[in-house]
């Protein structure tokens, strides 16, 4: 059995030496282990991938005797997860998560496709996977997140996975997925912030354009970073050619934050993310 061991709590010294003897007692392998020390704030943040056979919550317990009572501990088995995405008009970022998972390059199974537009169910209908519907005309946002929900609830996830999805969330709707719900901004946050951004960096003049891929919380475009990259532009484009070339950096950097969540390598605190 291959699990993994995450760790955040309040440094001190001899931590790294302690945890890894209690993971030999348990007669456990480690294949691959990352620390990081906050200084400033005095956190130690660990993960460990490892092997064998043990109860985890017995191993959780004996970890959790050495560490502060602010210590947080996770130990699970590494699991093949569970993901839902939500869509718009926009096939790009769709379109490349679906061929990723189509190819095996994905650690998850994709459960369903969920839209407020029909646009994009024939491209669902080439890989086999469920399409919903759901219109949001002449519905108030409450209402329409309420017939989400109840899709939500027949294909229960790891992650929900906003796939360009246009809409923004109540604040009701992000608290029950909290730390679950994935997007793509087609910008390089904190720059740009809303809608067209692309426009918005022509205006500017900027001389590169990004995407970020992060979290969502109730502050809009402002949840925790998981993922960004960025492509170089000039004067002779256009905000549209910017808009072109950008939605390439999009569907590379949403599959590259998906993949972080789905090896469990992000840890959130502070509004920030710890990447390994």
């Amino acid at each position: 059995m291959q699990m993994i061991l995450k760790i955040k709590t309040p440094d001190q010294k001899g931590l790294i030496a302690e945890i890894t003897r209690v993971i030999f007692e348990f007669n456990l392998n480690i294949l691959k282990n990352d620390e990081f020390v906050d200084k400033e704030n005095n956190l130690f943040f660990m993960r460990s991938e490892m092997e064998g056979d043990c109860s985890i919550k017995s191993l959780q317990k004996a970890i959790r005797a050495l560490l502060s009572p602010q210590a947080n501990i996770e130990v699970f088995e590494a699991k093949r997860k569970k993901i839902v995405i939500l869509c718009t008009k926009e096939n790009h970022c769709l379109g490349d998560l679906l061929i990723r998972y189509d190819s095996g390059e994905l650690n998850a199974d994709i459960l369903a496709v969920v839209s407020n537009y029909t646009l994009l169910e024939p491209l669902c209908q080439k890989f086999n996977l469920p399409f919903i519907c759901i219109p949001s005309e002449n519905l108030t946002r409450e209402e329409h997140e309420t017939k989400v929900l109840k899709v939500l609830e027949r294909f229960p996830s790891d992650y929900i996975v906003l796939a360009k999805y246009m809409r923004i969330l109540s604040p009701n709707f992000v608290k029950r997925f909290e730390g679950k719900i994935i997007n793509i901004h087609h910008s390089f946050l904190p720059a740009f912030i809303g809608a067209n951004p692309y426009k918005q960096a022509y205006e500017r003049g900027v001389k590169i354009i990004g995407a970020t891929a992060h979290f969502v919380n109730n502050a809009l475009d402002e949840g925790p970073i998981i993922y960004q990259d960025i492509t170089k532009v000039n004067h002779a484009m256009s905000w549209k050619d910017m808009q072109k070339s950008g939605r390439d950096v999009e569907k590379i950097v949403l599959a590259k934050a998906l993949n972080l969540a789905l090896e469990e390598k992000i840890f959130v605190y502070n509004n920030k993310t710890i990447v390994f």
